[in-house]
């Protein structure tokens, strides 16, 4: 019996024949606690001089956090930060930036829950907003042709650094690094110049590649004009637990993590009419927005005509406004498509990237979305089906006539690759 991520428990589903594609990173194990982890890397930093040189002489530093929608394991990371900080600068003032993206804010107990009472109160917090453009200032070009606008905190910070979790991305590659920039405290012109049609519709903007990916290029050169000093990214199993972790220069301390998480990542596809997946629970499957990461794994491994079926209790319901009424207000997928590489780079909308790989999806296959009864008028809305099951949903696929199935539990945590392990 499978069980597939869902909010904060599980579907249990009875596979049959179907094939059943895992990465390994059920196999990761932590060799010790997560501070402990993460402690061992910041004293062998890659490229870098340790973060308590970098601090001496600093009086002040911003650290980019993740927001509410990652589970980044900040208890681990931020208090070795903090501690290598202050051996290096004792009266250091130290500002948490929440690297909000295009999101919406994080609250404040949504913040409190992820840093815990006693972080919360050791740091000013500020929660990073890409639509205030008095709060965010100019500080090159991309090679998009993009401006790189950033947090005001961040370009004037005598110190710049960030924390960050490492997990495969849908167009970016993977997470981390240099995403704690851009699109992370970066304003929305940013966002939005990198993000535009073109970069998403390139082959290279998929899940697993860095090399040749337009977006990827955007992010590191956003990272060197930020001055971005000092990373600390880990890799979490399963459970969100830190297995590993890796300090030091934004370029090559990321790879070193991005090579490590392939290891584990990639899988052999198992091509099928159904494939069912999920987004890996709470706080990852919090709405429809963030789940069209794990659709992107199912859409790798489908047969055209296929049938995806996302598994997401979507707490937080579509995720953001644009991305819902761009699909509940177009014609078609095939026209909303058409219509957003007609659009200039300077011209992208709000969640246009979203829309745009969703709209791909649809194009060529049924989406049906196994979530909360509430949410079904939403679905629809979006060009997709609802089904209150998974058996429901799965019965439905096979009224289309579909028959063969694959099933990825948790389709974040997979890189298709013909070099990759059997299901």
């Amino acid at each position: 019996m499978l069980q597939i991520p869902y909010g904060t428990g599980a579907i249990s589903f009875e596979e049959g024949d179907a094939q059943v594609l895992c990465s390994r990173i059920g196999e990761l194990k932590a060799g010790g606690d997560g501070l402990s982890i993460v402690r061992e890397a910041m004293e062998h930093p890659i490229d870098s001089p340790r973060l308590s040189e970098l601090a001496r002489g600093r009086k002040n530093c911003v650290i980019i956090i993740s927001d509410h929608t990652r589970p980044v394991p900040s208890r681990d990371i931020l208090p070795n930060m903090l501690r290598e900080l202050r051996e290096g600068s004792p009266d250091i003032e130290v500002t948490l930036l929440v690297a909000t993206g295009f999101h919406r804010p994080s609250s404040e107990e949504e913040l409190r829950l992820k840093l815990g009472d006693e972080l919360y109160r050791q740091c000013r917090v500020v929660v990073h907003d890409c639509r205030d453009a008095a709060a965010n200032v100019r500080v090159g070009v991309l090679p998009s042709g993009a401006p790189c606008v950033i947090d005001r905190l961040a370009a004037e910070t005598e110190l710049l650094i960030a924390e960050g979790f490492i997990e495969p991305h849908f167009f970016a590659g993977f997470s981390g690094g240099r995403k704690s920039v851009l699109p992370g405290i970066c304003d929305q012109v940013t966002v939005m110049g990198n993000h535009c049609s073109r970069f998403i519709d390139s082959p290279y903007a998929r899940t697993g590649i860095l090399d040749g990916n337009p977006m990827h290029e955007d992010m590191v050169a956003a990272a060197a004009m930020s001055k971005l000093a000092f990373i600390v990214n880990v890799v979490i199993d399963e459970n969100k637990k830190t297995v590993a972790a890796f300090a030091g220069n934004y370029v090559t301390a990321h790879r070193a993590g991005c090579d490590f998480l392939l290891g584990y990542a990639q899988v052999k596809p198992s091509y099928a009419d159904i494939v069912i997946t999920s987004n890996g629970g709470a706080p990852l499957d919090q709405n429809i927005y963030q789940c069209v990461k794990s659709m992107t794994a199912a859409e790798a491994t489908c047969h055209p005509g296929g049938v995806i079926i996302e598994c997401a209790a979507c707490a937080d319901g579509h995720g953001g406004q644009s991305f819902y009424e761009s699909l509940r207000d177009c014609e078609s997928a095939e026209a909303l498509y058409a219509q957003f590489m007609a659009t200039p780079q300077e011209e992208t909308i709000a969640d246009q990237w979203e829309s745009q790989i969703l709209a791909r999806m649809l194009k060529k296959h049924t989406i049906i979305m196994v979530t909360r009864p509430e949410l079904k008028s939403m679905v629809e809305d979006m060009k997709m089906r609802f089904a209150p099951t998974l058996e429901e949903a799965v019965d439905m696929a096979r009224a289309m006539g579909k028959q063969s199935m694959t099933v990825i539990p948790n389709g974040i945590s997979v890189i298709f690759s013909q070099s990759g392990t059997g299901g």
